[in-house]
């Protein structure tokens, strides 16, 4: 009798399955669906709500490594995005260490770049610029880890079809089931490109979506909750940063266009601290302060 293919994910909510009706489900249950059409798949979630880089470096690797899974997800950076100390060098440190141990153990790694909630939430400039650096920051460390390390890669942020409002619950920040399975399709599509065939989930949702009467006070005590658990940790931070966009604003700093990832210079910007200031210029192993910025370079782990 053939093994069966463990797969593993691990990540924050999104992976967890919030947003798709059926429990537990998520994005990846749809997956292993679409691998087990031709084999036996064994997943193992490992995704817990509210997880940070630090949170799946600490505690969901350890469990991923005992399992010896032969695929592993990796979807997580929406909350390390959403606190009021963002530390570039310390999550570029932590994803290092998972793709890195990860890849030692044999497993296939599926790496992915984040969204930019600012655009899903078709909020202002001036908040959703911040929101957007920070992203593409991790995003950038995803994807120099991704090059690196020779991952199955996704490359969510710049996916035009992620952007249609169907896909997403009334949050913006978690799919529904349709958004759910456009996760798992592009996973199996790419999946498919490094010999793991698959079925592709149907796009289409099978259960009808929440009526707004059941939805909106769900979304309020939700939304409750999470500024109750963030008002003294990332909303002054974020207050900060939006008086920035309002009174000092940089012309090099706009995110003007969707999928504008690149300054006007024509390079990568990231965030820097505090101030999280545009960066130019990459290197091997580094990106270097723009002329007459403050701030640090941040330094990714070397391979």
């Amino acid at each position: 009798m053939t093994a069966p293919l463990r797969l593993a994910a691990l990540g924050d909510s999104v992976t967890a399955g919030i947003g798709d009706p059926v429990p537990g489900r998520g994005w990846t249950g749809l997956l292993a669906g679409a691998l087990g059409a031709y084999g036996r798949v064994e997943l193992s979630n490992l995704a817990t709500c509210g997880a940070r880089s630090v949170d799946v470096a600490r505690e969901q690797l350890p469990q991923a490594l005992d399992l010896r899974p032969a695929v592993t997800t990796l979807l997580v950076g929406v909350n390390d995005t959403l606190r009021g100390r963002f530390d570039p060098p310390g999550i570029a440190r932590d994803l290092e260490q998972v793709v890195t141990e990860l890849g030692r153990a044999g497993s296939l790694v599926v790496t992915t770049t984040l969204p930019d909630p600012g655009l899903l939430l078709r909020v202002p400039d001036a908040f959703r610029r911040p929101l957007a650096r920070r992203v593409r920051l991790i995003n950038d460390i995803v994807t120099a880890l991704a090059e690196r390390h020779h991952t199955v890669h996704l490359d969510l942020a710049g996916n035009p079809a992620l952007y249609d409002a169907r896909l997403w619950s009334m949050d913006r920040l978690h799919p529904n089931e349709r958004g759910h399975r456009m996760l798992a399709r592009l996973a199996a599509a790419r999946l498919d490109t490094h010999g793991l065939p698959g079925r592709l989930p149907d796009l289409e949702a099978v259960l009808p979506e929440p009526t707004p009467w059941k939805s909106i006070p769900l979304g309020i005590a939700a939304a409750t909750g999470w500024l109750t658990r963030r008002c003294f940790d990332f909303l002054p931070t974020f207050a900060v940063l939006v008086a920035k966009e309002l009174w000092r604003p940089r012309p090099d700093q706009r995110v003007d266009q969707e999928f504008a990832w690149r300054n006007p210079a024509g390079q990568p910007t990231v965030a820097n601290g505090w101030d999280e200031s545009p960066y130019e210029g990459r290197h091997s192993d580094r990106i270097v302060p723009a002329t007459g910025e403050r701030g640090h370079q941040l330094r990714l782990p070397r391979p």
